[in-house]
Parts: C-alpha cells; sequence; structure tokens
C-alpha cells in the first residue's frame, strides 16, 4: 500500500504496524469555520445594509463586524450559481448551462457535474473538516430525485457528511418536501404547532453543531445554509408580514426611485449613478411575461394586492434573517463565531417570476389558468400563510433589483447578476462596517475559502484530471481600501440565450431576451458600458468605442470556448419539454405503487395529465369504522385524491385549489371485506385553458357507484413536490375533507395501481410558463 512504511511477516509478532496511510488528516491549526448563508432571488436593492426597506438585523451586524461588498455577481440563475459555489468553476464547465430540469445532451448543459470537477466540500473533508448542507439544493437531476433512483448527485455523495433540506427549485414553506441525508422524510411538526421551514433548518444546523462538538470538539466545520427564502412561495409568520404593513403603499416605481438614493448615500452605489427604466425601450431586451405595469395605471384594489405582496416577500425576508440570527446568537455563545468565516449572499436578482399580475396561487399560472383579482382579493389577508403560494409581480422584481435593467434570467444586465454579499470574520478581517467596491463572481467563492483553511483543489481527483478553477481569491479585498483594484479581470456570462462579458472595467452586451426561441445570435446588437463610471449601464458607449466592443466580443468567444459554452439556446419553455433525457426507467401505461413508501416526486410519477387514467386499489378492510388515504397526489393548490372518510369511498380532484373542490362519493357505506377500490376518468376533449374535460366514474368492484363531469389540470400538479403517496398523504393535504397525514387504518392496502391511457394531451403553452417561470 502506498506511504505504509511498516513491515508485514507471516506472524503478527514479527511485524510492525504502521497507522500513517489510515491516519484521517486533520485541519491545520487554527483552521476557521465557514459558514455560507444562500438566500434565493434578491438583488441589491432589497435589503438594509444595502439601503433596502427590508430590515435584516442579523445581516446588519455582520455588516457592521465586517465588509459589505457592493460589486459582487452571479450567474442569473439559481441551480447555475450553486454549481460555481460548490466548484468554483463555471457553470458550463459544471455542466450547469441553466436549471436542471432544462439541460440537454451537450458538455456544458447537461444538469450533472463532471468527474473533472470536485466540490468545496469534498476537499475540506479530506483535510479534516466536517461538512454540512443545509436546506434548498437544486444540483440534483431531476429524474434522480425519487426514493429508488441514483444517489450520485446527492449532497452526501458529493462530499457532504449531513444534509438536511430540499432537491428541488422550490418547497411550501409550511409543508415542506424533506430528505434527511439519503431519505425523504415528514416534517417534524405541524405549522399549527409553529412550524416554518426556515425555523427547522436553522434547528438542524444547531443540531448538528452541537453534535459535533460533543465528539470532535478541536474539528473545524463547513456548513452551507440555504433557506427556502426569498424564492416563491413566499410564506413567513404572520407578526412579520404585519411588520411591514403600509411600507409599499408608495409603489414599486416610488420604491426603485427612492433605494437608489439611498444607495447613492451610503455609497453603495458612486455618486452619479443613473437609475435606470423599469421597462427598457426595446422588445428584443424583454419577455412580454416580464413587463411591468407602471403603478399609476393600477386600479385600488390592486394597488393593495400588489403592496401586500411585497409586505409578505419582506417579512419572509427579515423571519429567515432572525432564524439565521439563532444560528450566530449560539456560535456567539460556544466561541466559535471568532473564528467562524460567515459568508451572507443571495444567488440571482429579485424573480420576475410572477409576471404583471402577480399570483395568490402561482399554480394557475404555471397551469396558463387565469388569476382573477376578485378572487386573489379574497385572500388578501391570508397572503403568506398556508392557504396561499404566492408570488409579487414583476414591477417589485424590478424595484428590489434597482439600479439595474432587468432580474432574475437575465444574465446581460446586472438586474439579474448583482447580488448582496457580506463577509464577517472577527478573527481575520480587522475592517469593520467598510464597503469594498472590487469586481467579484460566485466563482470566486470556492477560491476565497481555499486560500483562508490554507488548502488547494486537487490537480486530479480520483484518477481524473480537474478543471482549473475559474475564479481568484477574494481574501486579497479583507486589506484593500474599499475603492482599491480588483484583481479579477474577466468575466463571461450566458443564460437562457442572454450573454455578455465584463472585462477590466468594461462590459459588453448582447441585446437579446431569454426563452424567446428568437435565434439568429449573430445579429444581435450589442452595447458598450464603461461600468467603473457608469455603475448602471445606462450609457451605451458602442458607437463611441467600436474597437473596445471589438476587444470584448472576441473575449467573449475566447471564453465561450474555453469553458464549453456553446451552443447558446435561447429555445422556449415548449421546445425544452420536448427534450428526451436519459432516464433509468422507461415510461409505461401502468404503474403500481405500495403503501407507506416514501412520496414518489411528479417528475417521475405516473402522468395522468392532459389522458385518460384509472386508479384502482385492492384493499381489505377489517374494521367497520376504516378510514384515511388510499392514494394521494399534489396539494391544497392542485392534486387528487382516493380515500374513506365516514366509511364511504371518496374520490376528490382538486383543480388549482378552486371552490369547490370536485367531489365523487359513494352511496353507500363500505363493510367488512376485500375490496377493490378506484376511480376511471375518460377524457372528452379540452377546455378554454387548456384544462382537460371528461367524465369520471367511481367504482367499488366492478360497479360504479358515482359518476359525474370534470375537468383536470393541464400541467403539474404543483412545483414544490407533495409526491404520490399511498396510505397516506405527505405535506399539504390534497382536500379539505381530511387533514395529513391521513394515515388509513382499520384495514390493509395491498397495492394502488395506476394506468393512463391514449397519447398525453399536452398545452404546451401552459407547460411553457411553468418551466419558464418556476425556478
Amino acid at each position: 500500500m502506498p506511504g505504509f512504511k511498516g513491515k508485514t511477516e507471516l506472524d503478527v509478532r514479527d511485524s510492525t504496524p504502521d497507522w500513517t496511510p489510515f491516519t484521517p488528516k486533520r485541519a491545520k491549526e487554527g483552521a476557521p469555520n465557514v459558514l455560507f448563508i444562500l438566500y434565493d432571488d434578491t438583488g441589491l436593492g432589497a435589503w438594509s445594509p444595502y439601503g433596502g426597506r427590508i430590515n435584516m438585523p442579523t445581516l446588519d451586524k455582520l455588516a457592521a463586524n465586517g465588509l459589505t461588498y457592493t460589486q459582487w455577481h452571479t450567474t442569473a440563475l439559481c441551480s447555475p450559481t450553486r454549481s460555481t459555489l460548490l466548484t468554483g468553476r463555471n457553470h458550463h464547465l459544471n455542466g450547469m448551462a441553466s436549471i436542471t430540469e432544462t439541460a440537454d445532451g451537450y458538455p456544458g448543459a447537461n444538469g450533472r457535474l463532471p468527474d473533472q470537477v470536485t466540490t468545496i466540500a469534498e476537499v475540506l473533508r479530506n483535510n479534516g473538516y466536517s461538512t454540512y448542507w443545509i436546506g434548498k439544493n437544486h444540483n440534483v437531476p431531476e429524474q434522480d430525485i425519487a426514493a429508488g433512483a441514483s444517489r450520485k448527485m446527492w449532497p452526501t455523495q458529493q462530499g457532504f457528511d449531513r444534509f438536511y433540506g430540499f432537491l428541488g427549485g422550490e418547497t411550501n414553506q409550511w409543508y415542506p418536501d424533506l430528505v434527511e441525508d439519503n431519505r425523504f422524510i415528514e416534517a417534524p411538526y405541524s405549522p399549527e404547532e409553529g412550524y416554518h421551514l426556515s425555523r427547522d433548518l436553522v434547528d438542524q444546523a444547531i443540531t448538528m453543531l452541537r453534535d459535533q462538538k460533543a465528539t470532535n470538539p478541536s474539528k473545524p466545520w463547513y456548513m452551507w445554509l440555504n433557506p427556502g427564502a426569498n424564492h416563491a412561495p413566499h410564506h413567513a409568520p404572520q407578526e412579520y408580514i404585519d411588520k411591514y404593513k403600509g411600507k409599499f403603499d408608495d409603489g414599486y416605481d416610488a420604491y426603485r426611485e427612492w433605494v437608489v438614493k439611498r444607495m447613492i448615500d451610503r455609497g453603495v452605489l458612486p455618486e452619479g449613478t443613473v437609475d435606470t427604466p423599469m421597462n427598457p425601450l426595446s422588445t428584443d431586451i424583454i419577455n412580454d411575461a416580464d413587463l411591468v405595469r407602471p403603478w399609476d395605471s393600477l386600479n385600488a384594489d390592486e394597488k393593495r394586492l400588489f403592496a401586500r405582496m411585497a409586505e409578505v416577500y419582506a417579512g419572509f425576508s427579515e423571519y429567515t434573517d432572525a432564524q439565521v440570527g439563532r444560528l450566530i446568537d449560539y456560535l456567539q455563545k460556544t466561541g466559535q463565531l471568532d473564528n467562524t468565516i460567515v459568508i451572507y449572499a443571495a444567488d440571482n436578482g429579485a424573480s420576475g417570476e410572477g409576471s404583471p399580475n402577480g399570483s395568490v396561487n402561482e399554480n394557475k399560472f404555471f397551469n396558463g389558468y387565469p388569476d382573477e383579482l376578485a378572487e386573489n382579493m379574497k385572500y388578501l389577508d391570508q397572503l403568506g400563510g398556508p392557504e396561499t403560494y404566492e408570488h409579487y409581480p414583476t414591477g417589485w422584481a424590478s424595484a428590489f433589483s434597482a439600479p439595474f435593467k432587468m432580474f432574475k434570467r437575465y444574465s446581460n444586465y446586472s438586474g439579474g447578476t448583482a447580488d448582496p454579499l457580506v463577509i464577517s470574520w472577527p478573527k481575520g478581517i480587522k475592517a469593520h462596517g467598510e464597503l469594498r467596491h472590487q469586481y467579484h463572481h460566485s466563482v470566486d467563492i470556492v477560491p476565497t475559502i481555499l486560500e483562508l483553511t490554507g488548502n488547494k483543489m486537487p490537480a486530479v481527483n480520483h484518477g481524473v484530471e480537474q478543471y482549473p478553477l475559474s475564479g481568484v481569491s477574494m481574501a486579497y479585498t479583507f486589506n484593500a481600501k474599499p475603492d482599491g483594484p480588483t484583481q479579477k479581470h474577466i468575466q463571461y456570462y450566458t443564460m437562457l440565450g442572454t450573454r455578455a462579458i465584463w472585462k477590466d472595467g468594461w462590459k459588453a452586451v448582447a441585446v437579446h431576451a431569454p426563452l424567446t426561441s428568437k435565434g439568429h445570435f449573430d445579429q444581435d446588437k450589442w452595447e458598450l458600458y464603461h461600468v467603473d463610471v457608469d455603475r448602471s449601464e445606462s450609457k451605451d458607449l458602442a458607437a463611441e468605442y467600436p474597437d473596445k466592443l471589438k476587444e470584448l466580443q472576441d473575449a467573449w468567444f475566447a471564453e465561450a470556448k474555453k469553458n464549453n459554452v456553446l451552443p447558446l439556446d435561447d429555445r422556449g419553455p415548449a421546445e425544452l419539454l420536448t427534450i428526451e433525457r436519459p432516464v433509468e426507467e422507461k415510461v409505461r401505461d401502468t404503474y403500481v405503487y405500495y403503501p407507506n413508501t416514501a412520496p414518489v416526486p411528479e417528475g417521475v410519477a405516473a402522468n395522468v395529465r392532459g389522458r385518460s387514467y384509472k386508479i384502482l386499489a385492492n384493499v381489505e378492510i377489517t374494521d367497520p369504522n376504516a378510514s384515511g388515504v388510499l392514494f394521494a397526489h399534489g396539494s391544497r393548490f392542485g392534486g387528487h385524491a382516493l380515500f374513506i372518510k365516514d366509511r364511504k369511498l371518496h374520490y376528490v380532484y382538486n383543480f388549482l385549489g378552486i371552490k369547490p373542490e370536485q367531489v365523487f362519493v359513494s352511496p353507500t357505506e363500505l363493510k367488512p371485506g376485500k375490496y377493490t377500490l378506484g376511480m376511471e376518468f375518460e377524457r372528452t376533449g379540452a377546455g378554454e385553458h387548456g384544462e382537460s374535460l371528461g367524465k369520471t366514474k367511481l367504482y367499488v368492484d366492478d360497479k360504479v357507484v358515482a359518476s359525474g363531469d370534470m375537468k383536470t389540470q393541464p400541467a403539474k400538479f404543483t412545483l414544490s413536490g407533495d409526491g404520490l403517496c399511498v396510505g397516506y398523504d405527505s405535506g399539504d393535504a390534497v382536500s379539505e375533507l381530511y387533514q395529513t397525514p391521513g394515515k388509513f387504518t382499520g384495514g390493509e392496502i395491498q397495492a394502488v395501481g395506476v394506468t393512463v391511457s391514449g397519447k398525453p394531451y399536452v398545452n404546451m403553452e401552459a407547460e411553457a410558463k411553468r418551466i419558464q417561470m418556476s425556478h
């Protein structure tokens, strides 16, 4: 064995042991802990350290005790940014051109980390650190988010000792889809008992650190804490929402103007920074779904609704910050904070996924089903609670991404890429409460951590030669002057057909809206900005400096070649949906499920959308009062369930949460005995908005006991999970007629079969909206 210096003979008594190759490597003496807190969907103009109206007390304290960065950037979307923070490589080298759900068969866009990249967690674990991932993931391929799927891309196979959180792009904050390490679990308690995901995540983080210190007190740790905030659905306790009552009544136009002045006064933006328009003049820049409705064009109800949506978002953000504060307090009390590097950031600009009108149930928008103002107003006082799945309109995305053009998904303009970043390290950073204006990017975080912990990225790992790091360390900024020169010189940007490049203070921007299927990239108009003096990218200098523009265009193509960027892809979601991706199980017509297994995620569950289907359950009833869920899939925001209640068989199809529910009930009671219980939906056509229309029959054995007209959703039941269950209902209940978990008692479920027939009818417009806006 390499490194073994002992001696082996026939008899152990004649041999000499050597523990050298078997001894775990210890971290360097005095190595710091690392706590990385990463929010979602937050622009530069949102939070209090930058002048925003959302109070972030914990972040304020960290900023006062550390450094606030004003020119830190990301990729403009979730999965790609998170991949750069995992590996220190540009997102195309990670195979993450976009979110995992849009992966295709190119080296830069396949949705799986290649063997040529090693995560920071694996490096640190191999060098004596404990490693933890808490909260959101969104770096596991959609088809692998299943109990029986490969775990290769799950966190514990990527260098993390422990994981507690959710694997998809978003989840219900009151009823989340949870994974602990390598298994799906249910939330430990209910919203009625005070549950909220942000609170739970910090509870778990503190527990993991306590456990570690109980057994390995001298060992440093790395923790990546990824709350669901500020991604939709926007959910927060009422007392935090109420803190912001009336704070956004002036509207998003006024907010943007107000916050830009505040950012200039604080020195976050240079004097003379120009506030750019909320709606760009050129239609080539923007998608129609991303337009902003001027505040003064709204009626009174719309203003009340939209203002309340901003209040919920703000409450969500502050509540989560308060939970982070509990973790910081724990570190302070246990003497760990002084030597803990705390990094607090966001992964992309504010989200424009709520459309110009926002929604109290995002799932309607993703199903191509119109929101109605009168119906939404009924939920005004319930926004942020379990009854809603809310997202604010595009106006707030623009306001919170001030002073830049556009927001999340747009990588060409800084509204999509400019993000907050605060770094605090009492033992290692002498400067307190200072700004840093050096230009940096998410690929620079891993090199920074490596330098500060005294480690290096391996050149070869598991026998595979590794890609070099794409970023540079930011550690030099700790002792630099606020306006000192940056040590970064170039960074390309590309996302969903948008693209740009920054080089030594200049930025070239291709005018191209995302997800338009426009193509013809060779015909794109390019703009040029001197961002060292024009931070908000307000004055196009392309005509004045054609040579500089050409230099940057050539640099973009050079970076694209080096980083596996090509081909560019602006295809619309409808086209992306038709991409055939490798799967472990072929699509089939009949699916059999067994009781009390982990929820089956919708991405791999039987697909009943837009087609006829049957659900049949073989059940033995042993107790006359048997009751509970036989089959359930979805949530109160859309789904269906087969269950026994009051001794009668029920089937409910909850169409996008719209009341009343579609309910079918057997007229007679079920006595003890063996049954085949089920339902059948025969699709006969499509409705105005792509919903399937048809007839439903409820069966007890071979007898039809109830029937009637029914409609089904054109797109997915839910974006946040709530997978298919047998014998119970995980997360949020599909029907108001029972409460979760609704576990079946008084008998035995042998199995449940789901059969689908006919070619699936797909409302591509609705599916396009879902995939375009969901992440």
